[in-house]
């Protein structure tokens, strides 16, 4: 799995695309760099009725991930979205923190 600056849970701000400016929760990271968040790229999908599995046919909306790069972590204090780096604490401890103003992310 890639290494990456956004985990589950944290709110991002959308660099680029159709939803560019808005803001939302990430649901999910998937290995290949792209993140599922929360009412962001959502669109409309075509399906199929399955009486197997009990799915209703007709058009949905759901969301769509979007790749890491197309992201930034939401930084409270600027309100706006910012860098992030990784630094090593005294103890060992490896936390995420802002690059703007050099908060730590991670409390």
């Amino acid at each position: 799995m890639a290494l990456t600056n956004i985990k589950k849970g944290d709110e991002v701000v959308v660099i680029a695309g159709k939803d560019r400016g808005r803001r939302g929760t990430v649901l999910r990271v998937y290995a290949d760099e792209r993140v599922l968040i929360e009412n962001i790229n959502v669109v409309k999908k075509h399906q199929k009725p399955n009486p197997n599995a009990g799915v209703q046919g007709g058009i949905i909306e759901k969301e769509m991930p979007l790749h890491v790069s197309n992201v930034m972590l939401f930084n409270p204090l600027t309100k706006k979205g910012d860098r992030v780096g990784v630094r090593t604490l005294e103890d060992g401890k490896k936390v995420r923190f802002f690059k703007s103003n050099g908060e730590v992310v991670d409390v």
